[in-house]
Protein backbone atom coordinates (compact mmCIF):
# COMPACT_ATOMS: atom_id res chain seq x y z
CA UNK A 1 0.00 0.00 0.00
CA UNK A 2 1.38 3.09 -1.29
CA UNK A 3 0.19 6.21 1.31
CA UNK A 4 1.21 10.01 1.63
CA UNK A 5 3.08 11.07 4.64
CA UNK A 6 2.61 8.06 6.98
CA UNK A 7 2.77 4.48 6.32
CA UNK A 8 -0.12 1.72 6.93
CA UNK A 9 0.20 1.22 9.99
CA UNK A 10 0.71 4.81 11.12
CA UNK A 11 -2.43 5.74 9.79
CA UNK A 12 -4.25 3.19 11.54
CA UNK A 13 -2.65 4.75 14.36
CA UNK A 14 -4.19 8.10 13.58
CA UNK A 15 -7.62 6.61 13.41
CA UNK A 16 -7.05 5.01 16.66
CA UNK A 17 -6.62 7.66 18.69
CA UNK A 18 -8.86 10.21 16.80
CA UNK A 19 -11.68 7.09 17.98
CA UNK A 20 -9.98 7.37 21.32
CA UNK A 21 -10.28 10.93 21.52
CA UNK A 22 -14.23 10.59 20.22
CA UNK A 23 -14.36 8.59 23.09
CA UNK A 24 -12.51 10.77 25.33
CA UNK A 25 -15.36 13.94 24.34
CA UNK A 26 -18.16 11.81 25.06
CA UNK A 27 -16.83 11.26 29.08
CA UNK A 28 -15.84 15.19 28.81
CA UNK A 29 -19.25 16.65 27.53
CA UNK A 30 -21.40 14.62 30.34
CA UNK A 31 -23.12 17.05 32.43
CA UNK A 32 -21.55 14.74 35.23
CA UNK A 33 -23.81 15.79 38.50
CA UNK A 34 -27.05 14.87 36.16
CA UNK A 35 -25.66 12.12 34.51
CA UNK A 36 -24.44 10.02 37.64
CA UNK A 37 -28.13 11.25 39.46
CA UNK A 38 -29.78 9.41 36.59
CA UNK A 39 -30.22 11.85 34.16
CA UNK A 40 -29.42 9.39 30.92
CA UNK A 41 -30.69 6.66 32.01
CA UNK A 42 -34.44 8.62 32.32
CA UNK A 43 -33.77 9.75 28.78
CA UNK A 44 -32.59 6.15 27.43
CA UNK A 45 -35.70 4.64 29.52
CA UNK A 46 -37.67 7.20 27.98
CA UNK A 47 -36.83 6.03 24.47
CA UNK A 48 -36.57 2.32 25.55
CA UNK A 49 -40.03 2.22 25.85
CA UNK A 50 -41.48 3.93 23.04
CA UNK A 51 -39.29 1.53 20.76
CA UNK A 52 -40.46 -0.28 18.24
CA UNK A 53 -38.46 -3.72 18.51
CA UNK A 54 -40.04 -5.49 21.88
CA UNK A 55 -36.33 -7.10 22.61
CA UNK A 56 -35.09 -3.31 23.48
CA UNK A 57 -38.34 -2.40 25.91
CA UNK A 58 -37.65 -5.91 27.57
CA UNK A 59 -33.78 -6.02 27.78
CA UNK A 60 -33.87 -2.17 28.72
CA UNK A 61 -35.97 -3.09 31.11
CA UNK A 62 -34.43 -6.19 32.51
CA UNK A 63 -30.60 -5.11 32.11
CA UNK A 64 -30.79 -1.34 32.85
CA UNK A 65 -34.05 -0.11 34.74
CA UNK A 66 -33.35 -1.64 37.91
CA UNK A 67 -30.08 -0.51 38.61
CA UNK A 68 -29.88 2.82 36.84
CA UNK A 69 -26.67 3.90 39.26
CA UNK A 70 -24.87 1.83 38.00
CA UNK A 71 -25.52 1.56 34.92
CA UNK A 72 -24.80 5.32 34.36
CA UNK A 73 -21.38 4.57 36.38
CA UNK A 74 -20.97 1.82 33.63
CA UNK A 75 -21.34 3.71 30.48
CA UNK A 76 -19.92 6.98 31.88
CA UNK A 77 -16.05 5.24 33.05
CA UNK A 78 -16.60 2.71 29.55
CA UNK A 79 -16.27 5.98 27.79
CA UNK A 80 -13.60 7.24 29.86
CA UNK A 81 -11.62 3.85 30.01
CA UNK A 82 -12.20 3.25 25.86
CA UNK A 83 -10.86 6.95 25.40
CA UNK A 84 -7.88 6.31 27.37
CA UNK A 85 -6.97 2.56 26.19
CA UNK A 86 -7.47 3.72 22.62
CA UNK A 87 -5.33 7.14 22.74
CA UNK A 88 -2.25 5.16 24.61
CA UNK A 89 -2.89 2.13 22.89
CA UNK A 90 -3.64 -0.01 25.95
CA UNK A 91 -5.74 -3.79 25.34
CA UNK A 92 -6.39 -1.99 22.04
CA UNK A 93 -8.06 -5.18 20.93
CA UNK A 94 -10.50 -5.09 23.86
CA UNK A 95 -11.40 -1.45 23.62
CA UNK A 96 -11.79 -1.66 20.45
CA UNK A 97 -14.26 -4.53 20.59
CA UNK A 98 -15.95 -3.15 23.24
CA UNK A 99 -16.21 0.26 22.30
CA UNK A 100 -18.00 -1.19 18.97
CA UNK A 101 -20.25 -3.14 21.25
CA UNK A 102 -20.93 -0.31 22.84
CA UNK A 103 -22.10 2.04 19.26
CA UNK A 104 -23.97 -1.04 18.63
CA UNK A 105 -26.15 -1.05 21.25
CA UNK A 106 -27.03 2.72 21.31
CA UNK A 107 -27.51 2.05 17.31
CA UNK A 108 -29.84 -0.17 18.15
CA UNK A 109 -31.71 1.92 20.98
CA UNK A 110 -31.54 5.03 18.17
CA UNK A 111 -32.64 3.13 15.06
CA UNK A 112 -35.62 5.41 14.53
CA UNK A 113 -33.83 8.85 14.86
CA UNK A 114 -31.20 8.81 12.06
CA UNK A 115 -30.30 11.98 12.86
CA UNK A 116 -28.02 10.01 16.18
CA UNK A 117 -26.86 7.46 13.81
CA UNK A 118 -23.98 9.52 12.15
CA UNK A 119 -21.37 9.43 15.25
CA UNK A 120 -22.22 6.28 15.95
CA UNK A 121 -21.65 4.44 12.59
CA UNK A 122 -18.72 5.96 11.81
CA UNK A 123 -17.61 5.17 15.34
CA UNK A 124 -18.02 1.68 14.75
CA UNK A 125 -16.62 1.61 11.45
CA UNK A 126 -13.08 2.80 12.90
CA UNK A 127 -13.50 0.37 15.40
CA UNK A 128 -13.89 -2.48 12.64
CA UNK A 129 -11.05 -1.56 10.68
CA UNK A 130 -8.89 -0.50 13.05
CA UNK A 131 -9.70 -3.95 15.05
CA UNK A 132 -9.24 -5.69 12.06
CA UNK A 133 -5.74 -4.09 10.46
CA UNK A 134 -4.60 -4.70 14.08
CA UNK A 135 -4.30 -0.93 15.01
CA UNK A 136 -1.87 -1.79 18.19
CA UNK A 137 1.01 -2.26 16.14
CA UNK A 138 2.57 1.21 15.66
CA UNK A 139 2.41 3.81 18.81
CA UNK A 140 0.95 1.87 21.34
CA UNK A 141 1.53 0.42 24.61
CA UNK A 142 0.70 -2.80 23.28
CA UNK A 143 3.44 -2.36 20.92
CA UNK A 144 6.09 -1.47 23.34
CA UNK A 145 5.03 -3.94 25.98
CA UNK A 146 4.61 -7.20 23.00
CA UNK A 147 0.85 -7.34 23.91
CA UNK A 148 -1.36 -8.98 20.93
CA UNK A 149 1.15 -10.01 18.14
Amino acid sequence: METIWLDGAEWIAVLRIGLGLWWLESWRHKDKKDWFAGGGIRWAAGVAAEHRWNFVQRGFGIVVKPRPRAMAYLVAYAELALGLGLVFGFLTPVALIAGLLLNLIYLVLMIHDWGEQGQNLMMALISAVAFFTMGWQTWSLDSAFGFFR
